[in-house]
C-alpha cells in the first residue's frame, strides 16, 4: 500500500508540475501559485470544518504551518524553473529533494532492506541520468539550475513536515493549515510584487481575462498538488519514510514524458535509460 499512494502522489506531482510549468510560461509564476493554491484551499477549507478535523488539532500543526509558510517559494521558484528551461531537463534537478525525508528517516533509525536499498541507488541514479546531460549546456541557464535546486530542498522540507504533520490522524486539518498559508503568504508577496513591478506580475491584458480561460487548468494544477502531498503522506505514515520518499520523487519523470509528448522536448538516450532505470528501481522497492 505504501508503494501505491507513494507512486499515486508521484503521478499527481508529475501532472501539476506540468501544468504549473506551462501555465507560467503565460502567466507570472506568482499568480499561478497564489490562483491555484486558493483552489485547493476552497476544496479543503469547507472539507476540514464539515468532518471536525479541527478536533485534531494539537503540536504536530506547528509542523503544518512552517510547510505553508516554506511552500509558495518553493513552488515560485519551480514554476519559475519549469517556465524559463525545458522541463525535461529541469524537473529532474527536482529530486533532489529526496534527501530531505529520506536522511530524516535514516536519522530516526529506518533500515531499509538489501532490495529496497538497491532500489533508491537505482531509482535515484536513474532520474539524475534523466536531466543530467544538458544541466551544463545552453538549453538551461543557471537560474534554471538553481531555482529548481532551491525549489526541490524546499520541496522536501514540505514533505517531510506534513508528514510529522499529519501523525496521528490531522491529515486533513494538516493539509487544510498548509494551504490557507500558501494563499496567505502567497498572496501577500504578489500584492507586494504588483504594487512595485506590475507588469512583471500581471497580466498586460487585465487580471480577469487573462484568469479566466484558465481558471480550470490553475484548479487542476492546485487539486492535484494538495491530493499528492495527502497521498505522500498516508505513504509516509503507513510504511517507512526513505521508501515513500523516493517513490514521491519519481514525479519529474511524468513531467519529462508529458513535456515529450505534448510539447515535442526532445529526450536524449541517456534520458530515456535514466527513465528506464527509475522504473527499474520503483519495482525493486516496491517488491522489497
Amino acid at each position: 500500500m505504501t508503494a501505491l499512494l507513494a507512486l499515486t502522489g508521484s503521478l499527481l506531482w508529475g501532472l501539476a508540475d506540468f501544468g504549473g510549468g506551462l501555465l507560467t510560461r503565460r502567466l507570472s509564476a506568482l499568480l499561478v501559485v497564489v490562483v491555484s493554491q486558493v483552489a485547493a484551499a476552497a476544496l479543503l477549507l469547507p472539507a476540514a470544518m464539515a468532518t471536525g478535523a479541527v478536533q485534531d488539532a494539537g503540536p504536530r500543526l506547528l509542523c503544518a504551518v512552517a510547510a505553508g509558510l516554506l511552500g509558495p517559494a518553493a513552488l515560485f521558484c519551480y514554476y519559475r524553473a519549469l517556465a524559463i528551461g525545458p522541463m525535461g531537463v529541469v524537473s529532474p534537478l527536482a529530486t533532489v529533494s529526496v534527501v530531505v525525508p529520506v536522511g530524516l528517516g535514516l536519522v530516526l533509525g529506518e533500515r531499509p532492506g538489501a532490495a529496497q536499498a538497491a532500489g533508491i541507488a537505482v531509482a535515484v541514479a536513474g532520474v539524475a541520468l534523466a536531466g543530467g546531460p544538458e544541466v551544463r549546456g545552453t538549453a538551461v541557464g543557471r537560474q534554471a539550475v538553481l531555482l529548481a535546486l532551491v525549489a526541490a530542498f524546499g520541496f522536501g522540507t514540505v514533505m517531510a513536515l506534513i508528514a510529522e504533520a499529519s501523525e496521528g490522524g490531522g491529515l486533513l486539518l494538516a493539509l487544510c493549515v498548509q494551504r490557507v498559508l500558501n494563499v496567505a503568504v502567497g498572496g501577500t508577496a504578489l500584492l507586494l510584487a504588483a504594487r512595485r513591478d506590475p507588469t512583471r506580475t500581471l497580466p498586460a491584458e487585465g487580471l480577469w481575462p487573462a484568469l479566466r480561460p484558465r481558471l480550470p487548468a490553475l484548479a487542476a494544477v492546485g487539486i492535484a498538488d494538495v491530493a499528492a502531498n495527502g497521498a505522500y503522506a498516508l505513504a509516509a505514515r503507513g510504511g517507512q519514510v526513505s521508501v515513500a520518499a523516493v517513490l514521491a520523487s519519481l514525479y519529474p519523470i511524468a513531467t519529462a514524458l508529458l513535456a515529450r509528448g505534448l510539447l515535442r522536448e526532445r529526450l536524449r538516450p541517456v534520458q530515456a535509460v535514466g527513465a528506464g532505470l527509475a522504473l527499474v528501481g520503483t519495482v525493486l522497492l516496491a517488491a522489497g
